[in-house]
């Protein structure tokens, strides 16, 4: 089996209950017998707090995919790239003495083809996938 990791760096929009700026974000690969990418970015925690953020928000990505993107710290990545209906974030808020700058994270595993991880993923064009 075949696994190795790479990371590209893409321009989209954060999208906090329909007010949306411009984000910057990275996408990391690891390939085995399937794709997973794992993305990042970082807010700045007042435009989220004004935003009325609490938990999630949605990342919208080149490609123009939306990926809901999390932060708190716990692990809510259920493998799927949408919201399931269900609440998984009941414990915690985003406190407003948080650290300056927000991480907020996701994982997908939709992705069943190189074609298809490179429409959803276009940043990872020319990143040695392959």
């Amino acid at each position: 089996m075949e696994n190795y990791s790479v990371k590209a760096d893409g321009n989209g929009a954060i999208d906090v209950n329909g007010q949306v700026s411009p984000v910057t974000y990275t996408v990391s690969l690891r390939q085995g017998q399937s794709y997973e990418v794992d993305i990042r970015l970082i807010a700045p925690r007042d435009w989220l707090l004004q935003r009325g953020f609490e938990r999630d928000a949605v990342l919208v990505s080149q490609s123009g995919a939306r990926i809901p993107v999390y932060h708190d710290g716990v692990n809510h990545h259920d493998g799927v790239n949408h919201h399931d209906g269900v609440n998984h974030h009941d414990k915690s808020r985003l406190d407003p003495a948080a650290a300056i700058s927000i991480e907020l994270t996701a994982r997908d595993d939709s992705c069943i083809s190189e074609d298809d991880l490179m429409r959803k993923y276009p940043e990872l064009d020319g990143a040695g996938i392959g």
